[in-house]
């Protein structure tokens, strides 16, 4: 692709990292095929070779961004298909990012939506204010018809996405230690998260029971917080950056101290981030080496069970799963194979979904700042999986866990908890009912 920035804007850092991956492209339009929004809407303005133009025209011209970009980049999924397709290596997650810090310094959103934007940065990132958002959104889930009626359909969304249960209580897991059972074998951090714990506790507690189990000592490190992930998708860049520095000064205080072998994600939306903490804080000489070595011992969960030998068990039950390959470990971190053959290592009858490279919806916070794509996305995806009739679904993201339990009775569950039930630990509470039965 060609471009024509000046000698001046080319000597802005962003702008000339911009300009090399726009000239990697070379308008062949394969991404249009892999990618959602382009699949729904057949709009070129929808698929990441428009994007990429409206992207090359706002940076070139060097003005704010207009309401027409704004509409088609806030569409965009990031779900990263569109690298994985792309023949030419186009780093498209890099570009969009940018764009997306663009619109934020120089587009003045509508009221309403700049102060549901500030709602979700603000109370998705702390787990106190999220439990309270919760049990709210409990109590109001019967209002979601009311509010679409009203036209306010993003409160509704953020309803309906509400579980059916009341969240766990709070457990406080920063700065604990999980000792190995038997002979230590290793010793990883692993990322509390922001969600996890109030929507799922049970995954972050299937992963230290399944990693003490095989020897593997885990370290929740003191000062960690929310990786930045929420607000590096918002464009709210200075933040994102801050809540980088945090998390890499707590990760470094134990590698330095008593040694890690790896950095575990249980979500793998964070798994992508911190991944790219290198590249996020390449310019900052007080973090560039520091983030490149976070992002160097960053691993999914699966990613890392996958280089231990851990005991195979017969599964507890015959059960087939639906493996929903999240955008963000498959896409995004290219980590395909491991989850698949850890279930199919402990027993369990594993099933491709059909599509599987399409997004469920869920995307971040896109099922609520999109809803109406994000519930076409999520019922083709449940769609495809109810194909395959499995007994339950299998998922490596809170995210999409989340957005697919919304849209069907198949339970769904992080495949961490799947292991850790074939290899000793508890039934996953969603399978409760089915291994009564069995």
């Amino acid at each position: 692709m060609q471009t024509s920035f000046t000698l001046t804007q080319l000597l802005d850092p962003q702008v000339a990292s911009s300009e090399k991956i726009l000239r990697a492209c070379v308008h062949c339009g394969f991404c249009t095929a892999t990618c959602p929004t382009y699949v729904l809407l057949g709009d070129e303005l929808d698929s990441p070779r428009g994007r990429i133009y409206l992207i090359k025209e706002m940076l070139e011209q060097d003005e704010p961004a207009t309401r027409e970009v704004v509409k088609h980049i806030d569409r965009c999924l990031s779900c990263l298909a569109c690298m994985t397709t792309c023949p030419s290596g186009v780093h498209y997650m890099h570009l969009v990012d940018l764009a997306r810090e663009r619109i934020e310094k120089t587009y003045k959103r509508p009221i309403a939506d700049r102060a549901m934007r500030a709602l979700l940065a603000r109370v998705l990132v702390d787990p106190a204010l999220f439990r309270l958002a919760v049990v709210a959104g409990l109590i109001a889930r019967p209002l979601a018809p009311v509010l679409d009626m009203l036209g306010l359909h993003r409160m509704a969304a953020m309803l309906r996405l509400a579980p059916h249960r009341k969240p766990a209580p709070p457990i406080d897991r920063i700065g604990k230690v999980y000792p190995a059972e038997g002979t230590r074998r290793g010793r990883v951090a692993l990322l509390a998260g922001c969600i996890n714990p109030v929507l799922a506790p049970s995954t972050n507690e299937a992963a230290i029971r399944l990693l003490n189990r095989h020897g593997i000592e885990v370290v929740i490190a003191a000062g960690e917080a929310c990786c930045g992930s929420l607000a590096h998708h918002m464009g709210r860049e200075d933040e994102a950056l801050s809540r980088a520095r945090n998390n890499i000064d707590a990760w470094t205080r134990e590698l330095e101290g008593e040694g890690l072998d790896a950095i575990l994600l249980t979500v793998s939306g964070c798994g992508t981030t911190i991944k790219d903490y290198g590249f996020m804080l390449h310019s900052d000489p007080a973090y560039a080496v520091k983030a490149g070595r976070i992002s160097a011992c960053a691993r999914d969960i699966t990613e890392y069970l996958a280089t231990l030998n851990l005991r195979e068990t017969a599964a507890p039950l015959p059960l087939t799963v639906a493996y929903h390959a999240a955008c963000s470990l498959q896409h995004g971190q290219k980590v395909v194979r491991e989850p698949k053959e850890l279930l199919s290592k402990f027993g369990f009858v594993v099933k491709d979904v059909p599509e599987e490279h399409l997004c469920c919806g869920s995307a971040g916070t896109y099922n609520i700042l999109q809803p109406a794509l994000a519930e076409q996305l999520r019922e083709r995806k449940v769609a495809n999986i109810e194909l395959l009739t499995p007994d339950v679904i299998a998922a490596g993201n809170i995210g999409c866990i989340t957005q697919l339990a919304s849209g069907t009775a198949i339970p769904v569950v992080h495949t961490v908890e799947l292991l850790d039930w074939a290899s000793g630990g508890p039934v996953p509470e969603p399978l409760a009912a089915l291994s009564r039965s069995h």
